[in-house]
């Protein structure tokens, strides 16, 4: 007699193991389909790439030496305003103490006058408004009364001064981590596409880049442009002594700088302060839209949003420092994007 045993299913597991399996395996052949060989870039392309990257870098260079500069005034005036509150309250404590002695006479005198008890024991805003319907406050408690009141507004007003660029500050250091990550992890993602080139292919560009840094000697071709004054002269002249030191982000001298770091330093040796960044900078003296019409010395603000800046040097070169990986050095006006000179 024939055997009717239906055949045994295959368990649930096994159908999950098959069926994951079978779908794996089809995307593995649908990727194998569709990816394209990968390409090794070449040296000139790596070195576009990482031309932009440190671009990208400075622009947030920027903002974090924006973030930097915010911090360290709101520490300055947090301070200050702390400072205010601690004098106030001794002054306060003064006052206080005055009307308790006022207080002390009265009571041995038979006895506190109602209106002096009713201040020890309420808020002199709303004593004010109830004891001026009593009739019984001689001018001299009214004297010391309204100096406390006039006190107290004023420590209130300044504890919420503090309490709000308390938070400002909270905010302006979560900035400035945003920003030094972003800094980071450009140059990190410059690094990697530097990693990729061959020894001959690294060889070569830093032959490149030597030969960009030997444009900071003084054979350049300045001509004989003057400069707009003695403290435009110093200036210049403070920056071209530190020709040659490398460009580090976040750095004002006086052996490595960044760009708003190097025109603030060298300003800053004429005796002169102008803002930390180059955005600030662009707003810190007369602009100058004609390149014809720049000096020695003067700011020259490059890129529709402001984030590079250095110094005009004359016959339509700039001495700047230019990004991560290059040193203090001049180049021609023309290999950036002109906006304006600024005149300090």
């Amino acid at each position: 007699m024939a055997s009717h045993r239906r055949p045994k299913q295959p368990s649930r597991a096994r159908v999950t193991v098959l069926t994951t399996a079978a779908a794996a395996a089809v995307v593995l052949s649908a990727n194998a389909a569709n990816a394209a060989p990968s390409e090794k870039l070449s040296k000139d392309e790596v070195k576009a790439k990482v031309d932009k990257l440190y671009e990208e870098a400075e622009q947030a260079t920027e903002k974090l030496d924006g973030a930097k500069d915010k911090q360290q005034k709101l520490q300055k005036e947090i301070s200050t305003i702390q400072d205010n509150v601690a004098r106030g309250q001794e002054e306060l404590n003064k006052l206080r103490d005055s009307l308790g002695s006022l207080a002390t006479a009265q009571y041995r005198s038979g006895g506190i006058d109602p209106s002096v008890q009713l201040f020890l024991s309420s808020n002199p805003d709303d004593y004010l408004d109830k004891a001026s319907t009593l009739d019984q406050l001689s001018s001299q408690q009214v004297e010391a009364l309204k100096k406390i009141q006039d006190k107290q507004r004023e420590l209130a007003q300044e504890r919420a001064e503090a309490s709000d660029k308390l938070k400002d500050l909270s905010a302006t250091r979560t900035e400035l981590a945003k920003q030094k990550s972003a800094v980071q992890g450009k140059l990190a993602d410059a690094q990697k596409l530097l990693n990729t080139l061959t020894a001959k292919e690294k060889a070569a560009l830093d032959a490149e880049q030597a030969q960009a840094a030997s444009r900071a000697s003084s054979r350049v071709d300045l001509g004989n442009t003057g400069s707009a004054s003695s403290r435009a002269a110093s200036a210049f002249a403070a920056a071209q002594s530190v020709i040659g030191s490398p460009y580090v982000y976040g750095a004002s001298g006086p052996s490595s700088f960044d760009c708003s770091g190097l025109t603030s330093w060298a300003y800053a040796q004429a005796g002169v302060t102008i803002p930390r960044t180059s955005e600030a900078q662009a707003n810190a003296g007369t602009r100058i839209y004609s390149e014809s019409d720049l000096k020695v010395g003067d700011l020259v603000i490059f890129y529709g949003d402001y984030h590079h800046v250095g110094l005009y040097a004359g016959n339509g070169q700039v001495l700047h420092a230019p990004h991560t990986g290059a040193v203090v050095r001049y180049e021609s006006i023309s290999d950036m994007t002109f906006e304006f000179g600024v005149r300090i």
